[in-house]
């Protein structure tokens, strides 16, 4: 009998099929098939990920469960929607968890939905229907192969504003998140999401949010200011409105997670100036180059680089402005020399009549 079970589970793995959970313990395997690890996954987006500990704890639940394999197998692993303002981390999340699943943060399908918001643009995900051109080969935005990953690693796609879609095209997210699987319209072929991560993110209520805290700093509301709690209130009553206002309950319900992201403060400026400063730096190391800033030029970054409006990426803005234009200048001619990745020249940025300057350390 573990001779027949394992081939049974051989030939499922085979056809894209993961054996399930009674199958291993059949065949004598009561491992998880998942050959990811939870913990590092989740190291690795709380490094990455800066000011959303509440969205990441809500995520590594998701990966133990799914690390686990008990989740319905007749379902997608997981459905998510993350919903905030621009900026704030939603889709490099999703690249994160891509880098630390499958060893690239592009290892993972990305649908715009902004893209598909006519109706007559539905058929670039589910496929022509009979009779049109490309009918027959099946043709979709859809990336089958990252969709379903492996036996051992599942897929991860990402629909992106996704309140922007026509709603053909959430129907038919609408049975995908039902039976896990998306036939196109051609009936020849089928996508199988049983195996598969799925995320979506939204800035639905994004601005009345913004407009509400405003006014939160303005007139009498700020004389009497409101307890952390009644705004707390307020804001989940305005996502709350915004999502049933534009998803049918149906499509909501069948959602396993909805996880709102905070706006980035001006507290969280320090981690960000670090976090772009690494990236950098695991650039400038194929030169032999090390950048750091001292504290009068990263002063001017936690500045510039604030607007609640734009999140991380007025930093990103503000680096490559105030720190990449500038070192670069630096690097030209002969100090663009490659060195030795193991003797790497450390440069420091000192601001200097307001603009920041590099110099190799002392």
């Amino acid at each position: 009998m573990p001779f027949i079970n394992d081939m049974l589970a051989d030939q499922n793995a085979s056809n894209g099929e993961p054996p399930t959970a009674e199958e291993r313990v059949a065949s004598g395997d009561t491992t998880s098939r998942f050959r990811f690890d939870p913990d590092a996954a989740s190291a690795l987006l709380r490094k990455r990920i800066v000011g959303q500990g509440h969205v990441l704890d809500d995520l590594e639940a998701a990966l133990r469960v799914v690390k686990a394999d008990i989740a319905d197998p007749s379902r997608p692993l997981f459905v998510a929607l993350f919903l905030g303002p621009t900026g704030v981390g939603k889709t490099e999340v999703v690249r994160v968890l891509s880098e630390a699943i499958h060893g690239s943060p592009d290892a993972f399908c990305r649908i715009d939905m902004n893209t598909l918001s006519q109706e007559h643009y539905a058929a670039a995900l589910t496929g022509a229907p009979p009779g049109y051109v490309g009918s027959k080969e099946g043709t979709t935005l859809l990336d089958p192969e990252a969709i379903e990953g492996s036996f051992s690693r599942p897929g991860i796609v990402l629909f992106d504003e996704v309140e922007k879609a026509s709603r053909e095209v959430v129907r038919a997210l609408l049975n995908v998140f039902e039976t896990g699987t998306l036939t196109l319209t051609s009936g020849v072929r089928s996508i199988n999401f049983r195996n598969t991560l799925i995320f979506m993110t939204s800035n639905l209520g994004a601005r009345r949010i913004h407009r509400y805290e405003a006014s939160c700093a303005k007139g009498w509301r700020r004389l009497v200011p409101a307890t952390d709690a009644h705004r707390q209130r307020v804001v989940d009553r305005i996502v709350d409105d915004a999502l049933h206002g534009a998803f049918d309950p149906e499509f909501v319900n069948r959602i396993d997670a909805v996880t709102r992201f905070h706006w980035i403060e001006r507290d969280a400026m320090e981690a960000l100036i670090d976090l772009e400063l690494e990236k950098l730096n695991a650039r400038l190391k194929r030169i032999g180059r090390r950048v750091d800033l001292d504290r009068p030029a990263r002063e001017l970054l936690r500045q510039e680089g604030f607007d609640r409006r734009f999140g991380a990426r007025a930093m990103r803005r503000a680096m490559r402005r105030r720190v990449e234009v500038p070192l670069a200048e630096s690097l030209m001619g002969e100090n663009l020399i490659k060195r030795e990745t193991n003797e790497l020249q450390m440069l420091t940025g000192r601001l200097q009549d307001g603009r920041i300057v590099f110099a190799p350390a002392d």
